[in-house]
This record gives structure tokens, C-alpha cells and sequence, in this order.
């Protein structure tokens, strides 16, 4: 089983993912927060720093692009080539954001599918490296997916990443396995499958339903558990919290926050916004997480997160 690092914008940065593959194992490919080329530039500062090969060592890294205008994707895809040498990019048809959706982009491209086969076409026609999709299957009916197969038939995708919800579903409701079972049916393209897998138990359960499916993507999964990449590649039965192995992690990505973001307010936001999912990783410590939520300096941080990743109630 192959197991992929779903991207998640302003968290799964390169910051991030440095911290996490040094400090666990599991993961084969790691997905770019979308990147969103112009008629300006294909990419901007930030995100070029998110792409430098030197700032994501020995790791699978893909770049995903959010764009519903070929000649745009066509330019980000040529520059990420020839300027940092990347060999596979991925088409972001599955952020249910309604902003980004209301321009016609991300899961929102679903809506005009004949305007999705056109871009595809024009995409396949010149692009000189992979291209994988990673999709959403509609807007409101999940029945829309039927015909979007046919359409993602037509090209030959490195693989198609399915998160088998709406658009409008956002994260609510449950993936639509029946409809990822027409898909497994139907798709000449390589599957990967995304959505609600946060446990061994979930994989496990996945794995009896789809077992010729060697490929998931994981999102809020391994952000609320770091290790489950890890867990699921060991067939372990459950994922056991490793607290020496988180701190490490923690430590390392709050490190690294220091050292490039600049003013305590912004780092102390991002290592809040880290514990919303690796917090999940600590049954039974509500009261320090309370702690961490409500601190109002790092000192005040320090001191709950240090207690917190010694399991230690000072």
C-alpha cells in the first residue's frame, strides 16, 4: 500500500513536512498546498520557497495547482520543470472552499464539465511531465461523478485521487463508497482514495471493501496522528502514542517557526493551530490542551506544551 500526504493549506507547508518525515516514516508522496499561477507569474515568493528542492530533501514531493485555465497550468507545470526539476504535478479539483469555488476553481471546476474536458485536452496536448488529479466527485449530486469518469477516461492520468464527497458537502456527511466503487469499476486510470481514514480501524475497514485499491491518500488523519502512516504500513492494531517521538516533532517544527516567522503572536498561532489536530493524539489531557488554546505569550505556551509532551501535570 502506497500512502500519500494530502496537502492543506497554510498547514502542510514545507516547514511542516520537513519536521514530520524526519521525524516518522509511512509516507511515499507529499502534495504542495495549492499553488495558484496568474497571467503575472506562474508562482509567487512564498510559493516558490515551498517548492525549492533544498527546503524538501529526500522526500516524494509533488506540487499541486489550482487553475481552471490551461495556459496557466501549462506555465506553472514548465517552470516547476525546468526551474527545480519536478516530474509530476497535480491538478487540484478537490479544495470545496466556496470562495475558491465560486471562481470556477478547485471542486468548483466540476461544475462545467465540458469545460474541464476542454482544459484537460489542451493540458495533454503539450504538458511533457505526469499529471495526477486529485477530485472531488461534484458539486451538489454525487451522481455527477458518472459522467466526469468518462471525461477523466479520455487522458492518461498518473493516477486519480478521489475524495468521494461533494463539493457542497464540504467535510460533512460521509464519503459515498458506492460511488468509489462505480469508479474502481470503471476508471482506466490508477485509483488513489481519500477521505475519513483516521484510524487503523478505518484503513482496515477500507482495505475489506476496496482490497485491490494499493494506493490512499491521508489528511486530517495524519494531522491528528503523525504516526498512522507509520501504524498502517506496520499492520499494527491500534497507533500508540510515542510521546519522545512527538516531542521531537514539536519541537522541531516550532524551532523552525521561530527562526523564519517573525513576532510571537504569528508562531504562538501556528503551534495553536498544530495542537487543533495533533491534540487528538492526547485523549484524556483536555485541560493542558485548554491551556495551550488560551495561552497568551510563548512562555505561557512553553509551559502547557511542555507538560503536555512529558505527560507530566505540573
Amino acid at each position: 500500500m502506497e500512502i500519500y500526504f494530502a496537502p492543506l493549506e497554510g498547514i502542510t507547508g514545507y516547514i511542516y513536512r520537513n519536521a514530520h518525515h524526519d521525524a516518522f516514516a509511512g509516507v511515499d508522496k507529499y502534495f504542495t498546498p495549492f499553488l495558484s499561477p496568474n497571467q503575472n507569474r506562474a508562482l509567487g515568493p512564498k510559493e516558490v520557497r515551498d517548492v525549492l528542492p533544498e527546503n524538501n530533501k529526500g522526500m516524494h514531493l509533488v506540487p499541486q495547482i489550482l487553475t481552471n485555465r490551461a495556459e496557466l497550468f501549462l506555465q506553472a507545470a514548465e517552470e516547476l520543470k525546468e526551474k527545480y526539476g519536478y516530474q509530476e504535478v497535480n491538478l487540484n479539483l478537490g479544495c470545496p472552499s466556496r470562495t475558491v469555488a465560486a471562481k470556477g476553481k478547485g471542486a468548483g471546476f466540476l461544475a462545467d464539465p465540458e469545460s474541464l474536458h476542454v482544459f484537460l485536452g489542451q493540458v495533454f496536448e503539450k504538458i511533457e511531465i505526469k499529471v495526477s488529479v486529485k477530485t472531488r466527485i461534484g458539486v451538489e449530486k454525487p451522481e455527477e461523478f458518472l459522467h466526469l469518469i468518462d471525461i477523466f477516461n479520455q487522458y492518461p492520468l498518473h493516477e486519480l485521487i478521489i475524495h468521494p464527497r461533494v463539493q457542497k458537502d464540504y467535510y460533512d456527511n460521509i464519503p459515498n463508497w458506492d460511488i468509489f466503487a462505480k469508479a474502481v469499476e470503471r476508471s482506466r486510470n490508477p485509483l488513489c482514495y481519500n477521505g475519513d481514514i483516521f484510524t487503523v480501524q478505518d484503513f482496515k475497514r477500507f482495505q475489506r471493501e476496496f482490497p485491490d485499491v494499493e494506493r490512499i491518500m491521508l489528511g486530517r488523519g495524519l494531522l491528528m496522528d503523525p504516526m498512522l502512516a507509520e501504524g498502517l504500513k506496520a499492520d499494527a492494531d491500534v497507533c500508540r502514542l510515542d510521546r519522545g517521538r512527538m516531542k521531537a516533532f514539536h519541537d522541531r517544527l516550532y524551532a523552525d517557526y521561530k527562526e523564519v516567522m517573525s513576532g510571537e503572536k504569528n508562531v504562538l498561532f501556528k503551534m495553536k493551530e498544530f495542537w487543533v489536530y495533533a491534540g487528538c493524539s492526547f485523549p484524556g489531557e483536555e485541560k493542558l490542551l485548554k491551556k495551550i488554546r488560551k495561552a497568551s505569550g510563548l512562555a505561557d505556551y512553553d509551559a502547557a506544551s511542555a507538560c503536555l509532551l512529558r505527560g507530566k501535570h505540573d
